[in-house]
């Protein structure tokens, strides 16, 4: 039977002040490629990110996402963002039972914080969209140094993946909630394939993300700490295509992040 699971990587040695072991660095590339050649999935430990940060991320939108319709609709978007920055749920009619809450980088002021809820006014609104920024901007920092490791995994010209990829404004991370299965639906997103360069996925204790490998489901059993890597279509398409992006299926509370 095929390995019925994605890898697990240690980045740590690609940090400055662990960067002189080259043989950890080739190890952890050569995992990471043929990760991709097989399903474009991998998890990665020690990158940095405090999993206090993490489980303090998870456990806001569980709250936010336990108030009443009327409260979270307080939260909804701004008709000018390119995107629906804020509370959204999706329409009856979709196969994706979920409902969420979306932001752009800090600085754009197309984010709506979640301030209406009792719970979440004064000091505790101020701490939501602290430990939120602080999670995007950990994410980004993420987001770069994987998407380096990924350059070199290629073998494409030296920064080609960064200068492509130059334009971080419209980065987005998204607190997902899915809604309970019932006798005639399921849970969670339907299958699907990323569009853009490389999403993380943080999962919380139950897990539910399923990744299609060797044309079977294989689920990705939650590990505190661990952030699941997707390769997107957009690194997929750049290699004309030797990595693979392939479905994944999410039927889990989690934070994704897409760049």
């Amino acid at each position: 039977m095929a390995n019925s699971t994605i890898p697990t990587v240690d980045i740590s040695p690609f940090f400055k002040e662990n960067g002189n072991d080259e043989e950890a660095k080739k190890k952890a590339k050569e995992t990471i490629s043929q990760a991709c050649y097989e399903c474009g999935f991998f998890q990665i430990v020690n990158h940095g990110i405090p999993t206090t940060l993490m489980r303090k991320a998870l456990a806001l939108s569980e709250s936010f996402f336990g108030f009443s319709s009327e409260e979270k609709l307080k939260s909804s978007p701004n008709s000018s963002a390119p995107l629906p920055a804020g509370y959204s749920r999706q329409p009856d009619h979709s196969l994706d039972k979920n409902e969420y809450l979306l932001m752009f980088p800090p600085a754009s002021n197309f984010n709506v914080y979640p301030e209406n809820p009792p719970q979440f006014r004064g000091e505790m609104c101020e701490f939501v969209r602290e430990v939120l920024e602080e999670m995007f901007l950990e994410l980004t920092k993420l987001g770069m140094l994987v998407e380096s490791i990924l350059n070199e995994c290629l073998g494409l010209p030296p920064n080609f993946l960064k200068e492509y990829n130059h334009d971080r404004s419209l980065d987005v991370m998204v607190a997902l909630h899915y809604f309970p299965a019932t006798e005639c639906e399921n849970s969670g997103n339907s299958e699907h394939e990323d569009g853009n360069c490389i999403t993380f996925v943080i999962q919380d204790d139950v897990g539910g993300l399923e990744v299609l490998k060797n044309n079977e489901w294989i689920p990705v059993t939650p590990t505190q700490g661990t952030i699941v890597v997707n390769v997107g279509d957009v690194i997929q398409v750049t290699n004309r295509p030797t990595f693979f992006a392939l479905g994944g299926d999410v039927k889990t509370p989690s934070i994704p992040f897409f760049t």
